[in-house]
């Protein structure tokens, strides 16, 4: 029996938990989800992939948790047994030496929530040290951009639940951003827009499928439509509706303003010569909602700047912390330095 357990790196998202093992690489890809019985709130029916499986199919008394919301805490208990699950599959449980981990954060995250972070890691994988590493900053690393070098590198991870954005030179974030705006805002805006506009009550998962096939961050050349199926609110009963691209184009256009108004805000206070290393190498757009078609064109188009969207943008974060995780003496040269 191995004495040490293997170091692991954690890619903490609103919507899906992917972790990567060192020497074996990314075991666990499944959403951050976990259904409890509603009258005992320690009974766990299912977690990740069998949790999202049962949405829309429990009865009442199971309740589906969202615990980390906004790439935060909203639930510390429902988040430790829900990384202790993980955890435990990923690598069991028969080591005497307890894990380093690697957790990824949104930069700009305050004390407080990085507190109860690192403190809901340590309990579920009873770690030795837990280190935090802004998001923007591991997904560069995925990208394979120099983030070591004294070059200046702007990248925009837009997740689930918040978009960060985060100049990088010599190994650290020179200016950041992080907003509340990611694909759940884009999902949100549709449903709202539904609601409002055509009285058609969808699911979050019919909001994100029209996201995925119809959504778009500039007016398609060729215009689409679907057919959306949902609770009509003036007769209360099923009905549907023919959603266009366009109408889908302005649901999202919100959300997809905000971003480019948050890179804005970190390219007017960037340094000169990195600024200039920027409008050589371009924004990098990493994170799973940024596949929202376009988008890399608006935010190009809006700022004068060349955007990259990154081959497996979804990858990126942990593919960065995986390279820590190999590579534990960037983060920790003694073992203890940067442990929160």
């Amino acid at each position: 029996m191995p004495f040490w357990a293997p170091d692991i790196g954690i890619d903490l998202g609103t919507d899906q938990v992917h972790l990567y093992v060192r020497g074996r690489g990314i075991v666990i890809s499944e959403p951050s989800l976990v259904v409890l019985d509603r009258e005992s709130r320690h009974t766990v029916r299912a977690v990740g992939d069998e949790a999202a499986f049962l949405l829309g199919r429990s009865p009442d008394r199971l309740s589906p948790v969202w615990p980390i919301r906004n790439g935060q805490v909203a639930d510390f208990d429902v988040a430790e047994l829900m990384l202790r699950y993980f955890v435990r599959k990923a690598i069991g449980v028969s080591y005497v030496g307890k894990p380093r981990v690697i957790v990824s954060v949104p930069c700009n995250l305050d004390d407080v929530n990085r507190k109860a972070l690192s403190e809901a890691v340590r309990f579920a994988a009873g770690s030795r040290h837990v280190f935090l590493i802004e998001k923007p900053f591991a997904a560069a690393i995925g990208t394979g951009l120099p983030v070591y070098d004294p070059i200046g590198n702007l990248v925009v991870d837009i997740g689930a639940g918040t978009t960060d954005v985060a100049v990088i030179s010599l190994g650290g974030l020179v200016v950041s951003q992080s907003i509340q705006v990611g694909g759940s805002k884009m999902d949100e805006a549709i449903v709202d827009y539904l609601r409002k506009e055509c009285s058609l009550l969808v699911s979050r998962q019919t909001a994100e499928n029209i996201k995925k096939d119809l959504a778009a961050a500039l007016p398609l050349e060729e215009p689409r439509t679907v057919l959306v199926r949902g609770i009509n609110q003036l007769s209360t009963s099923a009905g549907t509706v023919n959603f266009t691209s366009d109408q889908a184009y302005n649901a999202v256009k919100g959300p997809c303003g905000a971003i480019v108004k948050a890179i804005r805000w970190v390219l007017e206070r960037t340094p000169p010569e990195l600024a200039a290393d920027i409008m050589r190498g371009g924004i990098h757009l990493t994170g799973d909602a940024s596949r929202l078609f376009a988008l890399d064109r608006f935010i190009s188009e809006s700022l004068g700047i060349p955007v990259l969207l990154a081959r497996d943008p979804g990858d990126c974060c942990i593919l960065g912390i995986g390279y820590l995780t190999e590579n534990i003496q960037l983060v920790s040269p003694n073992g203890k330095n940067n442990a929160h």
